[in-house]
């Protein structure tokens, strides 16, 4: 292979990675560190493990997903999203299973040693392992598989926790070793953010989607109520942050998270009234920016307070 070939294939792995994304795993575990450091329980390296395994589960998830549509002919030519890699014909079937399991040893290898350098119990040791079990075999299993959930409307579910509840509480708990019920108001918020980006996603593509036979929340819902269900998430995010930052952090700088509401408002102004999949796709990196500009605004005014 020459050093054009190489250059050009590199190119379509890091698309396939869909470095864009990242954005949400990042997210959630700022949001949970930035709450440890709150209860002065801060640690740089677990955050920075904590950061490399949200990362590696978030791209084995963005291959797994190539690989399923591709199995089930989801990425059809009339959709509305980027083409990828295997939907173009540059990655294989075999080079796509082999960088699966690369990347399913990569997460194990760094949530075993991000367990292993955090916990202190052998609870804890045995319970965050199996959450990471869990969210690998979620990973892969969003497309692949007979019944892949994603297929049945549970995406956003499945973003919400592990976007979420999961993301910011579990990267809180390894820093604090310990629970407040309270935080899942800010996990709650997180989570809610990154599934509206989904339902942008969903609603990019409901006609692909439904030839597929891709029944997703959204196409369930319908265009109309998908897009009032679109508002429902912002505004429940903004009102779960903004209940923490009244009875918990008590501080105006508490409150430096509403700076990005005009995006929010924007976003979902346009989601209400765009008229088609081809509105809503340039969309997408807005609700990415949009989701971690609210919770790295709300990380900051957290460890400001």
């Amino acid at each position: 292979m020459d050093a054009q070939s190489l250059f050009v294939k590199i190119r379509v792995w890091i698309e396939t990675a869909r470095p864009a994304t990242l954005p949400l795993s990042f997210a959630s575990i700022l949001t949970g560190s930035a709450l440890a450091a709150w209860r002065g329980e801060f640690s740089l390296t677990i955050t920075l493990l904590a950061l490399l395994t949200a990362s590696l589960l978030q791209i084995l998830s963005n291959f797994a997903n190539d690989y399923g549509d591709a199995i089930k002919g989801s990425d059809r030519q009339e959709r509305l999203g980027p083409l990828r890699g295997m939907q173009k014909g540059q990655i294989t079937m075999q080079e796509m299973r082999r960088a699966l399991w690369i990347c399913f040893a990569c997460c194990v290898i760094i949530g075993s040693t991000l367990v292993w350098s955090a916990c202190q119990s052998a609870s804890d040791i045995i319970g965050f392992l199996f959450l990471g079990l869990l969210a690998i075999i979620a990973a892969i299993t969003y497309t692949v598989g007979k019944n892949p959930y994603g297929y049945l409307g549970l995406g956003d579910l499945s973003v919400l926790i592990f976007f979420g509840w999961l993301g910011v509480s579990g990267s809180y708990h390894l820093q604090t070793h310990a629970f407040h019920m309270s935080i899942l108001l800010p996990a709650t918020g997180c989570g809610l953010l990154a599934t509206a980006v989904l339902n942008i996603n969903n609603l990019r593509d409901l006609d692909a989607d439904r030839k597929s036979g891709k029944r997703t929340l959204a196409l369930r819902l319908g265009p109309l109520r998908a897009r009032y269900y679109h508002i429902a998430l912002l505004a429940t995010a903004i009102i779960c942050l903004s209940l923490y930052a009244l009875f918990e952090l008590k501080s105006l700088s508490g409150w430096l998270f509403l700076l990005a509401t005009p995006l929010l408002a924007h976003q979902g102004w346009t989601v209400l009234h765009a008229p088609d999949g081809t509105a809503l796709r340039p969309l997408l990196k807005s609700a990415l920016r949009g989701a971690l500009l609210t919770c790295t605004l709300f990380a900051a005014g957290t460890v400001m307070s």
